[in-house]
């Protein structure tokens, strides 16, 4: 087999590929077994028709046709291994010669990863946050704490700002009740302005089986958008009533005796969250000033995939927020131009540090063994809640080993510049990374597992009624606008 490779462009190769017929006999072997058991000739059993006659009555050009269909994706793997090319995605394959029984010809147009070499990384400097816990970020998180333990109280006077109405809501367009836009027993936050809008005036001043009609514009379901008169009736008015802040009240909350333990505990736990935020900023920071270093060209096919795949993720997130596109833009204060050229400037950023990792592991001599993968795939089991062997079994079936491979050496990549790039604060300390991770070593799982551990529910807890008013866009913005995560879309096809 014969294979030449011309540029197009930087990122673009087209393989021209000469084959000799003789090397096609496995393929039409096998073209004629499968095409004898799929035709009918009075005589012959189902799988034993002669291939004479097989070219008498079907065609040797049928023939010809399932021998290169199964040949080509070999064929071509064969090429792409030959000239060491890094493809991208899967190619445009044209048959331009097929002359039986003496030559097989076809050319095959694909993009690859740039060829480029990672320039020295020593001597990079990175700045990551101040990991300093406040007196007031302390509090705050212990007023956090107080509020799951709140409880309402029912009272017999008029709804005010910061009292929880539990209210019934009826839209009506047109006379017509609108299904979607209709509830009963909504616990609700007067003043929260959670709902649509005008409700918080409308509830203001209401005693409990009073009720106040208004119009606003519906936020969600099939008529979204458009005006409603909506009424909306009191069935009861609350107070939240939190806990004293003393020793009791940590106990309660916590498995420590007194206050001051408690706040120590919620300073400490501040702290390695803190330091564990300060990591990952370094890997991001580094992984920039390295791509800050390198200029090379981008597979537009390949941005444009990485682009979909960000708005797909992101409609998915606002979808579970309940949220439109048009909601999160608008919370962002950003227009829909402005917001694609952030995006498609992410995309392009994951791209480019996906293919200089990849490189980067390559000039290094990287490699995964078992252990790491195993490591890997016990370690995203457990944020997805599932048994590890469950999930290697569905990485295995589904053939996403290779990518979990990828994942895994563009991280011991990431981490080889980490070692190498100075970082320092805010306030100017350099900072030591493994003497932090060893820090952080046994401690972040034990962390994490407590703080999974809902505290013990109070008799009728106002944060649920806060629970919906604050899940917002921010989420979703954060996984659409990633610029440092590697694109997972330049695989080696073979």
């Amino acid at each position: 087999m014969k294979t030449d490779v011309e540029e197009l462009t930087p990122t673009r190769v087209k393989l021209t590929v000469e084959v000799p017929f003789d090397e096609l006999k496995p393929n039409l072997d096998k073209a004629y077994k499968e095409i004898s058991r799929q035709v009918r000739i009075k005589g012959f059993r189902p799988g034993k028709v002669p291939a004479p006659l097989i070219d008498k009555y079907v065609g040797r050009g049928a023939v010809l046709q399932e021998a290169v269909n199964d040949a080509l994706p070999q064929l071509y793997g064969r090429a792409v291994e030959e000239t060491e090319i890094f493809v991208l995605g899967q190619p445009d394959v044209e048959v331009t010669e097929l002359d039986d029984g003496k030559q097989f010809a076809f050319t095959a147009e694909v993009d690859i990863r740039p060829k480029f070499e990672v320039p020295d990384y020593d001597g990079l400097e990175v700045v990551v946050d101040d990991a300093v816990v406040t007196d007031e970020r302390v509090e705050e998180t212990i007023g956090n704490l107080r509020e799951r333990f709140a409880s309402l109280t029912t009272v017999d006077r008029a709804v005010e700002e910061g009292d929880f109405a539990v209210v019934d809501l009826v839209a009506k367009i047109d006379d017509e009740t609108v299904e979607d836009a209709s509830t009963t027993g909504l616990s609700y936050e007067v003043g929260s302005g959670s709902s649509v809008e005008g409700l918080d005036d409308a509830l203001t001043g209401l005693k409990a089986g009073e009720s106040a009609t208004f119009t606003a514009s519906l936020t969600g379901g099939e008529r979204a958008g458009e005006e409603a008169e909506i009424t909306a009736t009191v069935q009861s008015v609350k107070v939240k009533n939190l806990p004293e802040l003393d020793d009791e009240f940590a106990q309660l909350a916590s498995e420590f005796d007194t206050l001051e333990e408690l706040r120590a505990d919620v300073r400490t736990r501040l702290e390695r969250q803190l330091r564990m935020q300060q990591l990952s900023q370094a890997r991001d920071r580094a992984l920039e000033a390295l791509l800050e270093k390198i200029d090379i060209p981008l597979p537009e096919k390949v941005v444009e995939e990485e682009i979909s795949r960000r708005n797909q993720q992101l409609e998915q997130q606002l979808q579970m927020a309940g949220m439109t596109k048009a909601d999160y833009l608008e919370g962002e204060e950003k227009s829909e131009e402005d917001f694609d050229a952030e995006i498609a400037e992410a995309a392009r950023q994951a791209v480019k540090g996906g293919f200089v990792l990849d490189q980067l592991a390559v000039q290094e001599e990287l490699g995964v063994e078992n252990e790491e993968l195993s490591e890997y795939v016990v370690t995203q089991a457990m944020q997805m809640g599932v048994a590890p062997q469950q999930l290697a079994q569905y990485l295995t079936e589904n053939n996403q080993l290779p990518a979990i491979v990828s994942e895994v050496l563009r991280s011991k990549a990431l981490n080889l510049v980490v070692e190498h790039v100075t970082i320092k604060d805010e306030s100017g300390n350099q900072l030591d990374v493994e003497a932090i991770q060893r820090e952080l070593n046994g401690e972040t799982v034990q962390a994490e597992s407590e703080d999974a551990q809902e505290a013990p529910e109070a008799e009728e807890p106002a944060a649920e009624a806060e629970t919906e008013a604050e899940t917002e866009a921010e989420p979703a913005a954060e996984a659409a606008a990633e610029t440092d995560k590697p694109a997972e879309s330049d695989k080696k096809d073979s």
